[in-house]
């Protein structure tokens, strides 16, 4: 097999080449073998990160046990918790595509023969694997694995989204300081992913569901030596798919992101995963359409209630089987393709063949479901032509269906501010608009208003609607991704103080009740505001993206 890294290491005109690779401290052994690129998302600022250079230095005597020679660039990571609450928040998503951009770059101009990739949080995770399918060399995935579950004095266990929650008690009176410094002490324990079926989870999870991380990518804890052991076995695999010419787009193909999205409403992950599952899928050459999100979840029971819908934790999950435990009840009920190649160079159905299921509680099996239906909804309707997305396995029943009037902000900080004033009441619907991809820009997660919501006791009461997008640790009817968006003319920023919203979420369906001369009204009276930022990236970035109906992908032309 001729190695593309040839290119760069063999023949007299590659000779200038080799001797960067010499002045590397290199060896000729070293370059005649295999070149594999190690994408190592180490950093000092992100609690998911910090113990990645240990995953990425097991990968390396993987990758050197089994013939190969590895190199370890960086990618970049935002934490989305230190991030929350202020502009920072603006520069979360828009990294994906950075991620995918610079480590495209990285791994094409220096000509690897295979790639490993080393996330673990949020939008590293997508990032690198559009990567992955843009470059198309054999590559594997293995995360930093998520944090164990924090425990409180009276023994509860505790996590991110409970942190968050306390701030809204601490406003709501129910909380005091000495209460919130518990939590902040308790609810992050360890270095790993936050420890509940959030974004970055989620999308762990899912990468092992479609088949580009091998078993227990998504569930076995940071902490764990299971995880040192699962990094030194990505790094033997990487050869052996090399070996066999397996490349990301013959594994991610259609069918498997059909079985991702399967899996996905099983487990109630986080609604991030309609925004980078599309945009994933695209560089691939493949088109998710939301309704058929809606046609997968509702053939789909959800088997799992992990935080923040319920009160188990990831690391609950892997104790219980796993994501391939999860993957053989759906596959026994015919629900998911079993003949989709993997990274494990055997097929999906060979792989989870032999998965158990060790704690029914944990994972449901499919006669005894959390919910009939999937985690996640697609809402359409006046208000959202283009689709709005809700993790209803996160919503308590009492809300499935509301209307209410609608109390308007132009930006979170407007609604915090409202809302942390006690001026929010039982049956509002909170709307938060120019908050999307491109009037954000970089489509703002709303964990603060979700948060103070839930915590002040009005989850149960109150609905919120915006065009950006939420946490994976936001619970409650939090109804994101509003397609249009308001920036872009979007029906969202026509509604008024007090108009009336009606949210069905088993219906699929969200209205504006408003008559339709009055919209027209308004519509042609509408005048987009001017874009919060002007300079630098962010402005670039809003100038090509896309709605969030299409993943928020930057336009290619």
């Amino acid at each position: 097999m001729a190695l593309k890294s040839s290119n760069v290491t063999q023949g007299v005109d590659r000779a200038p080449n080799r001797s960067l690779f010499a002045a590397l401290g290199f060896t000729k052994e070293e370059t005649d073998r295999p070149l594999i690129g190690i994408v190592c998302s180490h950093n000092e600022i992100v609690p998911g990160h910090m113990n990645l250079d240990k995953i990425a230095e097991a990968v390396k005597a993987g990758v050197r046990m089994a013939g190969g020679t590895p190199i370890m660039f960086p990618a970049i990571a935002v934490c989305d918790g230190i991030a929350m609450g202020h502009i920072g928040m603006k520069y979360s998503l828009v990294t994906r595509d950075l991620i995918a951009d610079s480590t495209e770059c990285m791994a094409i101009a220096h000509q690897f023969d295979g790639l490993v990739m080393i996330p673990n949080c949020d939008k590293n995770v997508p990032g690198l694997l559009m990567a992955a399918a843009r470059v198309n060399v054999p590559t594997i995935f293995v995360s930093g694995g998520p944090m164990l579950a924090g425990h409180m004095k009276d023994g509860r266990r505790t996590c991110l989204s409970h942190m968050f929650e306390a701030v809204g008690a601490y406003h709501a009176g129910t909380l005091d300081e000495e209460g919130v410094e518990e939590y902040i002490e308790n609810a992050c324990p360890s270095c790993g992913s936050c420890s509940g079926m959030y974004t970055a989870n989620s999308m762990n999870c899912l990468t092992e569901a479609i088949g580009m991380g091998l078993s227990g990518n998504g569930t076995i804890p940071a902490p764990y030596s299971a995880r040192l052991r699962l990094a030194k076995q990505a790094g033997m695999q990487i050869m052996e798919l090399l070996k066999k010419d397996i490349r990301p787009r013959d594994i991610m193909t259609a069918e498997a992101f059909h079985n991702a999205e399967t899996v996905d409403m099983a487990l109630g992950c986080s609604t991030n995963t309609m925004l980078h599952l599309p945009a994933i899928a695209q560089e691939c050459g493949i088109t998710l359409d939301l309704h058929q999100s809606n046609e997968i979840a509702a053939r789909t029971p959800n088997l799992c209630h992990l935080a923040p819908a319920g009160f188990t934790y990831m690391e609950d999950l892997d104790r219980a089987g796993g994501v391939y435990a999860v993957m053989k009840e759906l596959a026994d009920a015919g629900l998911l393709h079993t003949n989709c190649i993997t990274c494990t160079g055997k097929t999906v159905g060979e792989n989870v063949a032999h998965a158990d299921n060790l704690d029914p509680e944990i994972i449901r099996p499919l006669d005894n479901p959390y919910m009939a239906t999937g985690g996640i909804s697609v809402l359409f309707g006046n208000l959202a032509p283009d689709g709005c997305v809700v993790k209803q396995a996160a919503v308590a029943p009492e809300m499935m269906q509301h209307t209410g009037p609608a109390r308007v902000f132009d930006s979170e900080e407007e609604a915090i501010a409202v809302i942390y004033a006690g001026k929010i009441n039982p049956g509002d619907v909170v709307v938060i608009r120019y908050e999307g991809p491109k009037g954000g820009p970089g489509m703002r997660e709303m964990l603060n208003p979700t948060s103070a919501i839930c915590g002040m006791g009005l989850g149960e009461s109150v609905a919120l609607i915006t065009d950006g997008r939420f946490s994976g640790a936001t619970r409650g009817a939090s109804i994101g991704h509003v397609s249009p968006e308001a920036a872009s003319g979007g029906m969202i920023g026509l509604v008024e103080e007090g108009d009336q919203i009606s949210i069905n979420i088993p219906g699929h369906k969200i209205s504006l009740d408003v008559p339709e001369d009055v919209l027209a009204a308004r519509k042609a009276a509408w005048v987009c505001p001017e874009p919060k930022v002007k300079t630098g990236y962010l402005a670039r970035y809003a100038s090509l993206v896309t709605s969030a109906d299409k993943g928020a992908v930057l336009k290619s032309k």
